[in-house]
Parts: structure tokens; C-alpha cells; sequence
């Protein structure tokens, strides 16, 4: 374990420069007397750490030290190289320059690691599209990506509905999201969401922005996914479920958190172990198709329109089967 921080410790100021010792036991999630130890042990291993005294200081590495990758475990050096699986990168125009990392990766390992992207190519593929749409990147994506990572005003032009619209967009960032890519950029004083399919220009100006460094991709994206299922889902259908249908709902559901309010809201269970609970839909349509997967695991209580139209579907099922009013053929 110890071992493992040193070297993190090398790498952080290696690539960070001058790091203080609050700033490094906040990224290793130890205490400032930890990183003190660690230092030392450093310094008496002959590795040329050096503390700057002052405001601006800080602890920095001497003569330009680089540290050969020798701490790494094969499960760490295996993971850099699935990091870089063909796809996505390639899409962004970043092909070639993964492909040059990974070979400086490779260069640096020691010998008994260098079988790592065989093997990881061997047992890992990324097929990120849906099976049923087009494989080729958005025309846009690259030109995006670019100015995304440059920092770099973009004037766009987008498809919304039959019409084109033109935005000033500050690119902050690109999710790619079940096969399909978005740009995540700050328009006036809020963020907002791009399809990359739907961008039918881009002008990528001379002029950059400065980012906001609070600004967590991952958590924005997060947030406004569930923000947008929740939009979405803003009708309710009361039902009862079997034990077997409780199971079903949450691989049919539209959302985790439907299934979870679901269940959290469900009443105890009767003699046969049926449940009644309500369940966040997006209309009584979609609600129609989705609950029909649950066969007759589900009772549709409310609405009554909902109720009507399962009774419906089981006479017409009933009658196709050759099935009577008593169960008989």
C-alpha cells in the first residue's frame, strides 16, 4: 500500500510540477504528517525531491527527474491499455494520438508487462452503437472535439424540428451516451445539451473562453439525465404485482428510480405475495407497452382507462387462444 502512494506521490509531481503538502494529501486522501514520511522515504531512496519554502511553495522534483513506469501491477498496465480501446477516440480524430501514447506507455514498461495490450486485446471490445444504429461518427464530432479541447468559442448551427437554429456555444465537453454523441456547452449564463447528429455546421472562432473549473462533466450529466427522465415520466399508474412481477419491473421500467419509487412505495404483500404500488410512467401509451411485458404477473388498477385497455387485450387473447369465459376450450 505504502509503495503504491510513493510512486503516486512521484508521478503527481511529475506531472503537476509543485504540489504542497495539503494539495498532496488531499489527492491521496491521507494526512499532511503521512505525506511528510513519504517524502522522506523518498529523498532517503535517492529520488530528488526538493522543498520550496514560502507562500508560492511547495515540494517539486529536481533536474527534470522522470520515473520509468516500474510500479506498475499487470492489472494497472492491462487497464491503461483497455482505456484506450479503438472507438471513441478514433471517432473524435484522437486515433493517432492514442495510438502514439500507448506505444510510449509499452516503451516504458518493463519487459514482463509488455504482453499487456495483446492481452487486453485479446479478452476486450468496445462496440459502443445500439444495434440498430449507424456506426459512423457524426460529421461534426471531430471539429467538436478539437474545440472542446482547445477551449475555443463555436458559432452552431443546429436541427431542431424543421427548422435551424445558431447558437454561441462554449464547448465544455462530449458524452457519448447509448451509441449516440452530445455536446455539453454554456450558453449565456446556463449549460445546455446538443445531439452531435442534429449540429449541421460548426465554425470553430479564434477566440477562447476561460472554463469554469468547478464544472464536473460527469456529475452535470448525471443530473440532467435524471432531471430529463423525470420531466419525462410525469404520469403515475397504480397496479398490483406478483412476486414474478416485482422481478420483471425492474428490467422493464423506464428509469432505475421509477422502480426504486416503486418499490419503496409498494404495500405489504397479501396472502399470495402481490403488492400494490404506483409507478411513474411517461403516459398511459407508453405505460400500455410497458406493463403488457409483464403479462399476467400485472393488474392494472388506475387509471381506468389503462384498466380497460389490458381487459381488452386479454379477451382478444383469450378468443385467440380458443380459451371460454370459464377457462375452457
Amino acid at each position: 500500500m505504502r509503495a503504491s502512494r510513493l510512486i503516486s506521490v512521484v508521478l503527481l509531481l511529475q506531472s503537476r510540477g509543485t504540489m504542497t503538502a495539503a494539495e498532496l494529501a488531499r489527492e491521496l486522501e491521507v494526512s499532511e504528517r503521512t505525506v511528510y514520511r513519504d517524502v522522506l522515504a523518498l529523498s532517503a531512496a535517492g529520488v530528488p525531491v526538493y522543498a520550496d519554502r514560502g507562500r508560492a511553495g511547495g515540494y517539486r522534483l529536481l533536474g527534470g527527474y522522470r520515473t520509468r513506469l516500474t510500479g506498475l501491477t499487470r492489472d494497472e498496465a492491462e487497464a491503461l491499455f483497455l482505456a484506450g480501446l479503438p472507438g471513441p477516440a478514433g471517432d473524435m480524430g484522437l486515433a493517432d494520438a492514442v495510438a502514439a501514447a500507448e506505444l510510449k506507455v509499452l516503451a516504458a514498461l518493463p519487459p514482463s508487462l509488455r504482453d499487456a495490450p495483446a492481452r487486453t486485446g485479446q479478452r476486450f471490445h468496445l462496440d459502443v452503437p445500439g444495434w440498430f444504429r449507424e456506426s459512423a461518427p457524426p460529421p461534426w464530432l471531430a471539429e467538436l472535439a478539437r474545440a472542446v479541447w482547445r477551449d475555443r468559442v463555436v458559432e452552431l448551427r443546429y436541427r431542431r424540428g424543421e427548422r435551424e437554429v445558431a447558437r454561441t456555444v462554449q464547448p465544455y465537453g462530449l458524452v457519448l451516451k447509448g451509441g449516440v454523441w452530445y455536446l455539453v456547452g454554456r450558453v449565456g449564463d446556463g449549460y445546455r445539451t446538443y445531439r452531435v447528429d442534429r449540429v449541421v455546421g460548426v465554425e470553430v472562432g479564434e477566440e477562447g473562453f476561460d472554463r469554469d473549473e468547478s464544472f464536473d462533466l460527469g456529475a452535470h450529466w448525471q443530473e440532467q439525465a435524471e432531471a430529463f427522465l423525470r420531466e419525462l415520466l410525469r404520469a403515475e399508474v397504480t397496479v398490483r404485482l406478483s412476486p414474478a412481477g416485482r422481478r420483471a419491473l425492474r428490467h422493464v421500467a423506464e428509469a432505475p428510480f421509477a422502480y426504486e419509487e416503486a418499490m419503496a412505495g409498494a404495500s405489504e404483500p397479501d396472502g399470495a405475495g402481490w403488492v400494490v404500488t404506483r409507478l411513474p410512467v411517461e403516459s398511459v401509451a407508453v405505460a400500455y407497452d410497458v406493463l403488457l411485458r409483464l403479462g399476467p404477473e400485472v393488474e392494472v388498477l388506475d387509471p381506468p382507462e389503462l384498466r380497460a385497455r389490458f381487459a381488452e387485450a386479454a379477451r382478444r387473447s383469450a378468443t385467440r387462444y380458443g380459451v371460454g369465459p370459464e377457462g375452457q376450450r
